[in-house]
Parts: structure tokens; C-alpha cells; sequence
């Protein structure tokens, strides 16, 4: 099973999109919507200081009567935050999200942020795992 770090690494978009803790919840929603995201991790100065999510705002904004504009991105961010390392294997990260009922890992070395780990990143992962190794059977069984 492949790591973290050579996940990050086929990911074809690596660019991670964060926000500042001080931005209103309206301008991470708009950051979320113009990179087709459900999370960005949110990042004072240089550290990862929480993630905030659709689903952070839909329960701590919305179901609160909340208003984005008038909603700092800190007052609905999920803390701490549940990371990852990039030697860590994919099944750690699934068993991490399948426990914790997450959707978003961020992947971190010391204090610097990585990448970004969702849960359709690591289905798709483990699914193209899956399909190579039943090729390499069915190879295998056929004699190649």
C-alpha cells in the first residue's frame, strides 16, 4: 500500500488552498466554490491552527443562525486538527478518517503543511490499488 507522500506526489493538483483564521465564513465559502473544495485548511502566519469544512459552517453557522459575513472563519473551524505524516500508509489515513468520521487529513511535516487528503482521494487510491492487483492475478492464473 502506497504512503501518504506518494500520494501527494500523483495527486495532479497540488496546490493546497487555505485561509486565514480572521477571514469571514463568506470569503472561505467563496475560496471553497472556486476550487470545487469542501475544506481548507486554516493557517495563522505559518502553522495550521484548524480545518473548517461545508459541513463545519452548515452546523455551527447556519444551524446557529450565523451570518457568513458576519462570521469569522475561527468562531466554526474544527480543532484541533486530526493530521497525518507522509510516511504514514493510506490504510492508517482511512482507518484516521473511518474513526473519526472525516472527510478532509491534512498532511503535515513539523510545523509545514503538505497536502491535503479526502476521502474520495484515498477511494480512488485504494480502488486503482485494487484493480492492479487483481490484474497482476489474472495475469498470473493465465500464465503471463
Amino acid at each position: 500500500m502506497k504512503t501518504v507522500a506518494q500520494m501527494l506526489r500523483s495527486k495532479p493538483q497540488q496546490n493546497v488552498h487555505t485561509v486565514a483564521p480572521d477571514a469571514n465564513m463568506l470569503e472561505a465559502l467563496r475560496l471553497m466554490a472556486a476550487h470545487n473544495v469542501g475544506a481548507l485548511p486554516v493557517i495563522d502566519g505559518s502553522r495550521l491552527v484548524g480545518i473548517v469544512s461545508e459541513r463545519d459552517y452548515a452546523r455551527k453557522g447556519v444551524l446557529e443562525g450565523r451570518s457568513s459575513i458576519g462570521t469569522a472563519v475561527r468562531e466554526v473551524m474544527s480543532v484541533p486538527v486530526v493530521t497525518v505524516q507522509p510516511q504514514q500508509s493510506i490504510r492508517e489515513c482511512m482507518g484516521l478518517m473511518t474513526d473519526g468520521h472525516l472527510r478532509h487529513l491534512p498532511v503535515v511535516e513539523g510545523e509545514r503543511l503538505l497536502g491535503l487528503l479526502s476521502i474520495g482521494d484515498l477511494v480512488k487510491e485504494t480502488l486503482a490499488e485494487q484493480d492492479g492487483l487483481i490484474q497482476h492475478l489474472e495475469q498470473y492464473i493465465r500464465g503471463e
